[in-house]
């Protein structure tokens, strides 16, 4: 946890205020940050829908009483990129003014025509096979919009801006080296003039980092390294006596949130390199699992909240920050939550990082060869999946309940893996609830001797395997103000596609046997599916087009949830009249 914020808190006032002067001296490019920031209806302009990664359509036509009549309206076929075995379709859509943006995991963009489904334009990454430093299959989540320009995160560590009209490209730049671990998988993020991503590769030795760049011509404006360096605030976090932090991970996985108003950008980090081993890195190792928020003109440190302490467990943070407002006592605040691979929801004030539901410090078991932290944060509440085991599967002993924070060495220690992913999470702004798309199953862990290594080489210190039972799918739907959970549904099998909420009491989920499902956001009652021809594992989009709600959706399978490959974007709406 932050252990300086009585400083910080002052400091946080003078950079408040000269954000708004730093803000004062940017262009208002279009789209501006009102627009990015209010709920989408015509439009779905960002990843996540707003700058507050809410994932929430203020739309009603298709609601809960005639979401049983939605049907299709056209299918397009993105011309068979992506359908290979290692590539997985985990893209939210892009649309502006009747154009639809969509990206494969081959990293090719496509442009289609709402009206009709016709491809206008195609770019194709053409990346080179070579590519050996991508953790968890080939993927990208989507594309980032601003200025007339899509902009493209790739695997092989390019930034890419292209022509919004023609497909064809503005500008690129190599923004780091796919042979020094780095990847983009996440999408890009536009806000005032700048390109905003972070860079995947934990598993690789990579230094985590988050870059903004200038929208116009690709030139670099910031960088922020995820684990600190010497000198830096944190670095202390890292023992003295080696270079561990040189190759400590901490990368980031999903596309950041912004809060115009306060100048500040959010995000949460990976975990600590190597995996399951910390016995060559003492210490919390900060920023790694940790929610960070940064001035976005500058890119300095603002505030932290660390969810795992010196993690050993890959209980990195991958699931997308969500910003809202809300009152709590009768007081207006400002609001952060991230759901955490440990099974827990992290509430936040986003204006100092403090919890705004209590979150206690608690003494965990220990293991000295492991260097394990003393305590680990417990947020006050309920979690949204199981937190321990009851019996354990054949071939393996339960040991402290199979907790989450249960250390291991050598021998195999099996543990309850209940967590959210990278598919974003949903915020009903005015309910206060948060709906997330988990995954529960059992993993045993174990070590082995490690060495330092130089980045772009696997680098995980131990294994994880997991059990021979069945993983399944956990939905739940959080209060905000509480931490209570007010419904869970468990699914026959993992829910790996995100989730989509809206006005009409609606949540859209994609499964991995091919169905686009609807339910009922109040208790999560199934209400709608269609079949389409490959694994849903990418969160749908929202949009009014001519008067009239769609809801859009990339059906392309995925490496991870074992799905059925494709390559198929489908939209749908109700029926005329």
């Amino acid at each position: 946890m932050n252990n300086h914020r009585p400083a910080l808190l002052a400091g946080i006032l003078i950079l408040s205020s000269a954000s708004a002067s730093r803000a004062a001296d940017f262009p208002q490019n279009s789209p501006d940050e009102q627009t990015l920031s209010e709920l989408p209806t015509t439009n779905w302009l960002t990843n996540g829908g707003d700058l507050f990664n809410r994932n929430f359509s203020a739309l009603t036509e298709i609601n809960t009483g005639n979401v049983d009549q939605l049907a299709p309206v056209w299918r397009t076929h993105l011309q068979e990129s992506g359908v290979g075995a290692k590539y997985s379709g985990e893209a939210q859509p892009i649309v502006h003014d009747g154009v639809m943006y969509i990206i494969t995991g081959a990293d090719d963009a496509f442009a289609l025509d709402i009206e009709t489904g016709e491809i206008l334009w195609r770019y194709s990454a053409d990346l080179t096979s070579e590519i050996s430093t991508i953790c968890c299959g080939w993927t990208s989540r989507g594309v980032g919009f601003g200025e007339d320009k899509i902009f493209v995160g790739r695997l092989d560590g390019v930034l890419t801006a292209l022509n919004k009209n023609s497909g064809e490209e503005v500008w690129s730049v190599q923004a780091e080296a796919w042979e020094e671990g780095y990847t983009i998988t996440s999408a890009p993020l536009y806000f005032q003039g700048m390109v905003i991503t972070g860079f995947a590769g934990a598993e690789y030795a990579a230094r985590g980092r988050v870059r903004a760049y200038d929208a116009d011509d690709g030139s670099l404006l910031w960088t922020f390294y995820t684990v600190p360096g010497p000198g830096e605030f944190g670095h202390d976090t890292w023992p003295a006596d080696n270079d561990a932090w040189r190759t400590g991970g901490g990368t980031v996985w999903h596309t950041p949130a912004v809060d115009s108003e306060l100048g500040m950008v959010y995000f949460s980090t990976g975990n600590p390199g190597p995996d399951y081993n910390g016995s060559v890195r003492a210490g919390d190792n900060l920023f790694t699992v940790s929610i960070v928020a940064l001035d976005v003109y500058t890119g300095e440190y603002r505030w932290h909240f660390q969810e795992v302490h010196h993690d050993i467990w890959d209980y990195d943070a991958p699931n997308p920050v969500v910003l809202f407002d809300l009152d709590y006592d009768g007081v207006p605040r400002k609001g952060l939550a991230q759901a955490g691979k440990t099974g827990f929801l992290y509430i936040l004030d986003r204006t100092n990082g403090e919890p705004l539901v209590g979150i206690e410090e608690r003494p965990v078991p220990q293991e000295p060869r492991q260097a394990t932290a003393a305590t680990q944060p417990y947020p006050l509440g309920d979690p949204f999946v199981s937190q321990t085991l009851d019996v354990a599967p054949e071939g393996y002993q339960l040991i402290n309940n199979g907790d989450g924070f249960t250390p291991f060495w050598e021998e195999p220690v099996l543990l309850r893996r209940g967590d959210a992913n990278w598919p974003p999470s949903t915020v009903d702004p005015e309910k206060g609830v948060m709906y997330i798309c988990a995954g529960e199953r059992q993993a045993a862990y174990s070590v082995r001797a490690v060495e330092q290594v130089e980045p772009g080489t696997p680098y995980s210190g131990g294994s994880m395997r997991f059990a021979p039972i069945p993983t399944t799918g956990i939905v739940s739907a959080m209060d905000l103000r509480t931490n209570r959970r007010l419904w869970s549904q468990r699914w026959g099998s993992r829910c790996y596609s995100g989730l989509v909420a809206t006005a009409g009491d609606l949540l859209f989920a994609g499964r991995n046997d091919g169905r686009l499902t609807a339910l009922d956001a109040r208790d999560g009652t199934k209400l709608w599916e269609f079949m389409t021809d490959a694994g849903v594992n990418a969160p749908a989009t929202v949009f009014e087009h001519n008067g009239k709600q769609h809801v859009a959706v990339y059906s392309a399978g995925n490496r991870l949830a074992r799905s059925d490959r494709g390559d198929s974007v489908w939209l749908f709406a109700l029926p005329d009249g």
